[in-house]
């Protein structure tokens, strides 16, 4: 069995993704910052972190993972005009500087797994161009690069790829989700007819992470009911 570590495991995504790994028999370790009683699986080994702090403390970890998976994100839709520059800072920092940021402290540790992969999160966004989401699109659009850019760097003992997301039924995208009209309207614009559920991403993190995916690196995998790539 593997070893693996989720950044952000206390939201819908991660709580998924641990969830799946642990019924597989893996150890799992997560980190949450604000959502610390939010998650559904006792079995893992939970730490507190907050990605933007100066230094990060990670010590909890054994000296070997097999993977990692870095969860936390952003929604913040606003027309361009209403952003300024630290909006466009926030998100970076989060979504990129944080990444990169662990990947740093945990890198020498998947090193030594001889078969360890990272998985990243885009959005399904950066393809498509959607309205008021620059933000978001501009940050995740450089996760994208980052996954290539290290896809070729780590190559052959660490595998890194991506999945790209369409809106997905969690608590961060809860604003776009909370009534039935919402709900609908956002199901109706792909070609599936429905949002996706955690469990959908959590089966592809799944599978990167796995050796099921061993020849894949420097991927950005659309899990997003085929909003990217059909004409409904």
């Amino acid at each position: 069995m593997k070893t693996y570590l989720i950044i952000g495991e206390s939201g819908g995504i991660g709580s998924a993704v641990s969830l799946l790994l642990t019924s597989q028999g893996n150890t799992v370790y997560g980190t949450y910052n604000n959502n610390e009683k939010t998650t559904t699986n006792p079995t893992i080994q939970r730490h507190h972190l907050n990605v933007l702090d100066e230094e990060l403390n990670l010590d909890f970890l054994p000296d070997q993972i097999d993977g990692l998976v870095y969860c936390p994100g952003s929604i913040n839709l606003k027309p361009f005009k209403q952003l300024n520059d630290q909006d466009f800072l926030n998100d970076y920092q989060l979504n990129v500087l944080g990444a990169v940021k662990v990947i740093r402290e945990v890198l020498p540790k998947l090193k030594k797994s001889g078969e360890g992969s990272i998985v990243l999160f885009s959005t399904a966004a950066v393809k498509m161009g959607f309205n008021f989401h620059s933000t978001v699109s501009s940050s995740k659009g450089a996760i994208e690069g980052l996954t290539k850019a290290l896809a070729a760097e780590f190559a052959p003992k660490v595998r890194v790829n991506c999945i790209a997301p369409s809106i997905t039924h969690t608590p961060l995208a809860d604003k776009l989700l909370n009534t039935d009209k919402k709900m609908e309207a956002n199901a109706k614009r792909h070609p599936l007819q429905r949002v996706g559920q955690p469990n959908d991403i959590a089966s592809a993190v799944s599978f990167l992470l796995s050796q099921e995916s061993a020849w894949m690196t420097g991927e950005i995998l659309h899990i997003d009911g085929g909003i990217t790539t059909i004409r409904g």
